[in-house]
């Protein structure tokens, strides 16, 4: 082979430096880390698609009120655990404004992202009942929702849903609740990393399975309303963010600010939980952590407390404002991270054109939708095998199979590649191309 962008030898090395024999075995982090590495020694900047770091400029309507709550001294102050009031009234409001729901802000709690927010609901959620302490992943979906399961030392059972769209999807939520071990169902929507989008009639399905079996679902909008296929950024106009609390009273969401608002750095995000779960108690709960028993009050004053003792002030008054501005019209919520559909649709352009193949490539009977993420296969290799080759023409992504997926493929980010960078990700397509089509 005579076209690599980086030589095999740097790339060899630092795999073997970070301990990765097998890229189907390594992290995210594994595989950010090794990039770092072979740049630094290359002296060549790779296309990254590994990590989904939010690419875009962030909202100077949260930097100017963080910056203003900075300088009214908010930092000598610890905030409150359930998270700051005009933030709790906004995040209310947008709910309704953006998902058509109705939340009181006692539900609304502010998370160290929505990281926090998905591992403070595990650690809850699987004490609710006794028997009843498995996660079930419907994938593929964010590989450290996983871990954070295997961390607190709870089983976890995932399917990949390609095959089970549409109706399919009932029977196979039945084959899995029927055995009365699942405590929550966790799925994505838009989906990381397949960019699919639930119907509404395949989030009925799933709400009226979390009915049947008294289920709670946890609902990961870490890429809300960014199905640019239809608009869904005017404040109380339809359409809205498709939502599973249409159907069930079951359920807490979990809104981002990393990437709708850009907003990644300071770590915010949103524990949206029904009036109904709030409110509701579980003896077990009050056996195992004490106090009133009831889902609410254990997120927010067992677990959350005991986490990080509440949300960084500053932040709490940047994200209020933001989502004031949304809900009051002044900001559109989109308007920043359509580039992302822009970058997604360039790049399989150019990716198909050189051989690849869209693994994701349908949502039900229309096309994939540009986004965040798309998934990416090539002939003859498998996941972690193509994962490694790309590396040498200076091209990072990471194995679907770390996504709970059952292809043989890759997850492809478009968050740090900007448009400016397609000529430049041609020429190494061409590269790997010539070396590897017969």
């Amino acid at each position: 082979m005579q076209n690599n962008v980086i030589d095999r030898k740097i790339v060899d090395e630092k795999l073997n430096a970070c301990g990765i024999e097998d890229m189907e075995d390594a992290t995210i982090r594994d595989i950010v880390k090794t990039v770092n590495m072979i740049e630094a020694e290359s002296g060549s900047r790779f296309i990254r698609m590994e990590m989904g770091v939010p690419g875009l400029a962030p909202s100077k309507i949260g930097i100017d009120a963080e910056i203003e709550a900075l300088r009214n001294g908010c930092a000598q102050f610890y905030p409150m655990l359930e998270g700051l009031p005009q933030l709790k009234t906004e995040g209310s409001k947008f709910v309704k404004n953006f998902v058509d729901i109705d939340i009181k802000p006692e539900g609304i709690i502010p998370t160290t992202g929505s990281m926090q927010a998905c591992y403070a609901a595990f650690m809850a959620v699987t004490e609710c009942v006794k028997g009843k302490d498995c996660i079930l992943f419907i994938d593929p979906g964010f590989p450290v929702q996983k871990t954070q399961v295997q961390v607190i030392g709870k089983p976890l059972k995932s399917f990949d849903v390609y095959n089970y769209r549409g109706e399919a999807l009932r029977d196979k939520l039945e084959e899995y609740l029927s055995q009365g071990d699942i405590a929550a169902i966790l799925y994505s929507n838009p989906n990381n990393p397949a960019w699919i989008s639930f119907t509404p009639e395949e989030l009925q399905i799933i709400g009226e399975m979390a009915n049947k079996y008294d289920v709670i679902i946890l609902e990961d909008l870490a890429y809300f309303a960014m199905d640019f296929r239809r608009d869904l950024s005017r404040p109380g106009i339809p359409p809205f963010q498709p939502s599973v609390a249409k159907y069930t009273q079951n359920y807490i969401l979990m809104i981002s600010g990393s990437k709708v608002f850009s907003y990644a750095g300071q770590r915010l995000g949103l524990m949206c939980i029904s009036d109904a779960l709030y409110n509701r108690k579980y003896e077990n709960l009050h056996a195992r952590f004490g106090g009133l028993g009831t889902l609410g009050y254990t997120i927010v004053n067992r677990i959350i407390y005991t986490m990080t003792s509440g949300t960084t002030h500053s932040c709490q008054y940047a994200m209020a404002a933001i989502l004031q501005a949304a809900n009051e019209g002044r900001m559109n919520i989109l308007e920043g991270v359509r580039e992302y559909a822009e970058r997604a649709h360039a790049m399989k352009n150019l990716f198909t054109k050189y051989g690849f193949q869209i693994v994701y490539d349908k949502d039900l009977d229309e096309p994939i939708a540009d986004g965040f993420y798309f998934t990416l296969t090539y002939p003859g290799f498998s996941g972690g095998d193509l994962a490694r080759e790309i590396l040498y023409y200076g091209i990072s992504a990471i194995p679907l199979r770390d996504t709970g997926s059952t292809k043989q493929g890759l997850r492809a980010c478009v968050s740090q590649t900007g448009l400016e960078r397609m000529p430049e990700l041609e020429e190494r397509l061409k590269a790997f191309a010539a070396d590897h089509q017969s």
